[in-house]
């Protein structure tokens, strides 16, 4: 196994400072938040490869939570290492499919995407919040279910198109200077 670079810790350092500020809109709207997270953890998979994209996988839950203080997430501490999985699935289609080509890199972050929201709506909606959602949250079900399943889905290929769009003059930039 290779040595983590210090451009790839770099790398990996402001992508996940650019996540933990996106984090502070969540209250606003997932759809803020969650297609910056999903954009940078394609990103910092396609630049410095996969276990840097692996690490801010696992990092980028544990720091929305203690941003937002997820109540959900409190109540079932289950859901965040389902959440770290998803995110897992998102970066390891995207590093295997990989970023020669753009219609590779369209097809990883494509289906990646779709894996990812399956992966969280199968453990997450079908699973951990029908067997274990308080019964306070229990109104909130069908709205809970539908941000761990659809909404990951439309926040996971909406950040690939933002990562799609830094990508094309990243590529250039990183061409140019022999990076």
């Amino acid at each position: 196994m290779k040595k983590l670079t210090t451009k790839q810790i770099a790398t990996a350092g402001l992508l996940l400072a650019v996540c933990i500020v996106s984090q502070v809109f969540k209250n606003l709207s997932v759809f803020i938040t969650g297609p910056i997270v999903n954009a940078c953890l394609i990103l910092v998979t396609v630049v410095s490869g996969l276990i840097p994209g692996i690490i801010l996988s696992i990092i980028a839950p544990v720091t929305a939570f203690f941003i937002t203080g997820n109540p959900v997430m409190a109540a079932i501490p289950a859901l965040m290492p389902m959440i770290m999985v998803g995110n897992v699935v998102l970066v390891v289609f995207v590093y295997f499919f990989g970023c020669k080509t753009n219609l590779r890199f369209c097809l990883g972050m494509g289906i990646g995407s779709v894996v990812k929201a399956l992966v969280m709506g199968l453990t997450i909606s079908l699973w951990l919040l029908p067997a274990f959602l308080p019964e306070k949250m229990a109104p909130k079900l069908s709205t809970l279910q539908m941000n761990f399943s659809l909404v990951q889905l439309v926040t996971a290929l909406i950040g690939s198109v933002i990562a799609f769009l830094v990508w094309i003059p990243l590529k250039k930039i990183m061409q140019t200077e022999g990076i």
